[in-house]
């Protein structure tokens, strides 16, 4: 391996590798983000250069016209000593690498195993695209011509038969126009009783005497034995076509298909449980579970927006720097949040907007709130992904029983996820279980 290339293989490893994404997930200084840039710390690696060896250099004293003499210490230059010169106030550019939330979810797709595929729901635009699209009625300058003579041919081809081949049968002994419609027809011929009555009588003119007296074939099964019958396809090539009838049904005219953009875009709805027992740790680990899926689905979507709602027992919208910090001293009703919710989502309709319920807390909840207020409720919101996120360090408390009671009854849901989180190297799973749940229904 040559230099260039093992200079290259460092610079890979050492600037432009990012720190491990999970790490940063789980430990990292998430709040030196923000919503449209994330700011990933990187390792820096010396890259490998050549030196000259002092030993071969010779001395450095100077002699006589200025040249030091030996033991003379020597002045450095200005600037050669690190420790000279101002403090500097420029900050290393290369100690973090930024990338925008696309790229985040790139990265994120790779390294969870990620493969979500965001749905376009919201019409923005529509456009005329290729004349495509035919309809029964139109300008006469865009009659599809070609489609015109097909139908027309069609219809030719489907009723056209061997002429030769059902007159015969009219000389069948004892056989009249009766019997030989329907032998015709048992034989899959396309051919009227008019036509056959008409041909019967010409063969009666011609002959001067009823058709059942002019006799050539004993029976049918007689003229089947002895007569081939030419198909259509036969016969056309070696004639052709004379005419082919068209009627005004066969018209097409030619239209342009209509084409609909359709805006990617997502409604995050992140809930949070604010009470007294929604210590700095919890509220911690909300953040890294729920600050990493934002920049996430603001990658994955055209356009995205995000509401933060909090509660004790009564809840309230904030804005996204309140979210992670605020605290209260009151109880928990869980089923404020999402009355909060549906009013919310009523702005954003299921049928235009992706739609995302995320909430998070320590599973603590009054009575039979879960049963009777918060499971109702996630029913009754129509959502991509329903999601409920338990953080406990250290394991579940004894009165910590709203997620196990939303994933014992919504548990098999397609858009229902529960994960637990009991500490940082918990919150990646946590990401993968709810992200990896998204209800694919249109």
């Amino acid at each position: 391996m040559g230099l260039p290339e093992d200079r290259e293989r460092f610079r890979e490893v050492g600037e432009a590798r990012r720190e491990d994404l999970a790490e940063f997930i789980r430990h990292g200084n998430l709040g030196g983000s923000g919503p449209d840039r994330v700011r990933i710390p990187i390792k820096i690696v010396d890259l490998p250069t050549f030196e000259y060896d002092q030993r071969e250099a010779g001395g450095v004293g100077q002699g006589e016209d200025g040249q030091p003499q030996p033991g003379q210490p020597v002045e450095p230059e200005p600037g050669d000593d690190d420790e000279s010169g101002e403090p500097g106030e420029e900050g290393d550019e290369h100690e973090y690498y930024e990338m925008d939330p696309e790229e985040f979810a790139r990265e994120l797709d790779e390294e969870l195993g990620l493969d979500l595929e965001p749905k376009g729901k919201r019409v923005v635009e529509e456009v005329e695209g290729d004349f495509t699209d035919t309809a029964r009625a139109g300008p006469k300058g865009t009659l599809d011509v070609d489609e015109f003579f097909k139908r027309g041919l069609k219809r030719h081809l489907a009723t056209d038969f061997d002429e030769s081949y059902v007159r015969e049968g009219l000389f069948v002994a004892g056989a009249d126009a009766d019997d030989v419609f329907a032998w015709a027809r048992d034989r899959n011929v396309p051919v009227s009783h008019a036509w056959v009555a008409d041909a019967a009588a010409e063969v009666e003119a011609e002959r001067g005497e009823p058709v059942e007296a002019a006799a050539r074939w004993e029976s049918f099964d007689q003229l089947d034995a002895e007569l081939d019958r030419k198909p259509v396809s036969h016969r056309i090539r070696k004639n052709g076509i004379d005419s082919v009838p068209f009627r005004s049904e066969d018209e097409r005219f030619r239209h342009p298909e209509i084409i609909e953009k359709r805006e990617r875009n997502v409604v995050v709805v992140n809930v949070r449980d604010a009470s007294g027992s929604m210590r700095e740790t919890k509220r911690e680990l909300v953040e890294r579970v729920f600050t990493p899926m934002d920049w996430y689905l603001t990658g994955k979507y055209d356009s995205a927006e995000f509401r933060y709602v909090v509660h004790d027992a009564e809840a309230w919208e904030v804005d996204r720097e309140e979210f992670f910090g605020i605290q209260s001293g009151g109880g928990t009703r869980i089923s404020s949040a999402y009355e909060l919710v549906e009013e919310i989502l009523e702005e954003y309709p299921f049928s235009e907007w992706n739609r995302y319920v995320f909430a998070a807390g320590d599973s603590e909840n009054s009575g039979d709130d879960t049963k009777q207020g918060v499971i109702p409720r996630m029913r009754s919101i129509d959502a991509n992904l329903h999601a409920y996120v338990e953080t406990q360090p250290g394991g579940t408390a004894p009165n910590a029983r709203h997620a196990d009671e939303v994933e014992r009854t919504l548990g098999d849901a397609d858009n229902v996820a529960v994960a637990r989180v009991s500490g940082p190297d918990d919150v990646t799973d946590a990401i993968y279980e709810v992200l990896s749940t998204e209800d694919g229904r249109e």
